[in-house]
């Protein structure tokens, strides 16, 4: 289920790997805009804010409904089993909770820093029965409220992008998993496949905000959530930041034509 070819790639953008921003002192990406590092969750908030309502819809829009494989493939890599206990962070309406729950997995905490999202992922799953054995808590994932050697998966799916410290939190991802524990990320990453860049690029910055604001009402926030695709860690130096953060076994998997990766890595 690995992939760990080295992939021609482009070099990653200069706050791609860096903690907490990489950009000149004291800010961060924001899309394609340096911000200071102090504002940039409270910005992501707002767009969140924004597009919970619509979240799952514009999914659907933003992928053309293959991040419901994607995540597919992404929970049956969590291994669902009964005994296991999963943290799913920035776990938004609950997609990744629910797979494990539906799968035979144990108790799962959905985590997200914006309570917008978990409002509708608790609707989500009050409609689905999918109430018991499932925790929302509103948690930053650079400063995870839990204790070390606590959890055996953590998961996020679609989020680490917006996070503001990256390293931060593949740290604290590593510290509250037990030995024998995995972390799993699912993202959208750099496509390597030279005749789908065109199209992609069209789709990202024509389509898509245009999507946004049609169904969404909300232009800005979906331009964010492309240009924060891009600014995004490649594949092989998402898998570094990782390895620097403690985690062992690092492998990648592409999905779709490297549109988006599957990363891996255990506590041992």
């Amino acid at each position: 289920m690995s992939d760990n070819s080295h992939h021609p790639h482009s070099a990653p953008s200069p706050s791609a790997g860096a903690a907490p921003g990489g950009g000149p002192s004291g800010t961060t990406d924001f899309g394609f805009r340096d911000v200071p590092v102090t504002e940039k969750k409270s910005m992501v908030r707002q767009v969140f804010d924004s597009v919970a309502g619509k979240y799952d819809v514009m999914n659907d829009v933003m992928s053309l409904g293959i991040h419901r494989a994607w995540k597919k493939i992404f929970v049956t890599e969590l291994g669902p089993h009964p005994d296991l206990r999963l943290l799913d962070l920035a776990g938004g309406t609950g997609d990744i909770s629910f797979g494990w729950l539906r799968g035979g997995g144990g108790p799962a905490i959905l985590s997200d820093i914006n309570v917008s999202m978990l409002a509708v992922g608790r609707d989500r799953a009050l409609s689905r029965g999918l109430v018991s054995g499932l925790n929302f808590v509103a948690v930053d994932a650079e400063a995870i409220p839990i204790a070390d050697c606590s959890v055996d998966r953590v998961s996020i799916a679609f989020g680490l992008r917006n996070c503001t410290d990256k390293l931060q939190v593949l740290r604290e991802a590593r510290r509250v998993l037990r030995p024998g524990g995995r972390f799993l990320c699912l993202e959208f990453s750099r496509v390597q496949v030279a005749a789908l860049a065109p199209v992609y690029d069209a789709w990202s910055f024509q389509v898509l905000p245009r999507m946004g604001a049609a169904i969404a009402g909300d232009r800005e926030s979906y331009q964010y959530l492309a240009e924060s695709i891009r600014m995004f860690p490649d594949q092989e130096t998402l898998a570094e930041m990782m390895r620097e953060a403690g985690l062992e076994r690092v492998t990648y998997q592409n999905l779709s034509g490297w549109i988006a990766a599957i990363h891996s890595g255990w506590r041992i």
